[in-house]
């Protein structure tokens, strides 16, 4: 039995609530350029393009629920006897709204906003552009999406690179394994001596470094993983 368990997951465990992943062909980022809208230049260029892309996406989640590989990590968590840390790349609310409590977004959320005058973060479902007023400092001009972007470091790095120096199974659902620093936790983990493992739909670019690799659907292969670990 494990005793410290970091799960990573990424956009293909969301995709299957019907969340548009990054790599769409069709849906929501296929009109938009990424330099446009998930950039800090980008943002200053043109910043009710930036919020009306975010604001598009914050009312997607109304109409998406958490599927079974939420409610699987989930179960984990609750019936494990060890502690169960789950990073996401995924900005959506999916593993909060199944009933995730260990959680760390590494890129932001979607249902946050950040003052930059005052540095206030506010929790909202509200639509915003370039005019809006922080409800904290009361001044206008200088909220954004609490989101990551290219070229800004990811949050929460140091209790990351803490849980997996310390975890004895690493598992990685739903990610392309292209995107750093995300793609080098196996690394990491392995090197503390963990298990490591893939669940994905497909082979991920760093599907080499895993000493379990499981393919298909995250509905499909996350229930199953996760009842054979509570066995």
């Amino acid at each position: 039995m494990y005793n410290n368990i970091v799960i990573l997951t990424g956009a293909g465990i969301s995709a299957e609530s019907g969340i548009s992943t990054f790599r769409d062909s069709g849906g929501l980022w296929a009109n938009y350029r990424v330099e446009d809208v998930a950039t800090p230049e980008g943002f200053d260029r043109n910043p009710d393009l930036v919020h009306n892309f975010y604001n598009k996406r914050r009312s997607e989640l109304a109409s998406v629920r958490p599927n079974e590989a939420h409610i699987a990590l989930v179960a984990l968590e609750l019936n494990i006897k060890g502690s169960v840390l789950v990073v996401t790349q995924n900005v959506d609310d999916l593993h909060e709204r199944a009933g995730s409590q260990n959680l760390l977004h590494m890129h932001g959320e979607l249902l946050k906003v950040r003052c930059e005058r005052c540095g206030e973060v506010i929790r909202t479902h509200e639509s915003f552009n370039k005019d809006s007023v922080c409800q904290s400092c009361k001044r206008s001009g200088g909220l954004r999406p609490d989101i990551v972007w290219f070229g800004e470091l990811p949050k929460y790095m140091d209790e990351i690179s803490f849980a997996l120096a310390g975890c004895d199974l690493f598992i990685s659902i739903g990610t392309s394994g292209a995107v750093y620093p995300a793609a080098g936790f196996v690394q990491v983990a392995r090197g503390a001596g963990a298990h490591t493992v893939e669940l994905n739909l497909e082979r991920s670019e760093g599907a080499s470094l895993f000493h379990e690799r499981i393919y298909g659907k995250a509905t499909e292969v996350v229930p199953k993983y996760v009842k054979e670990l509570l066995m």
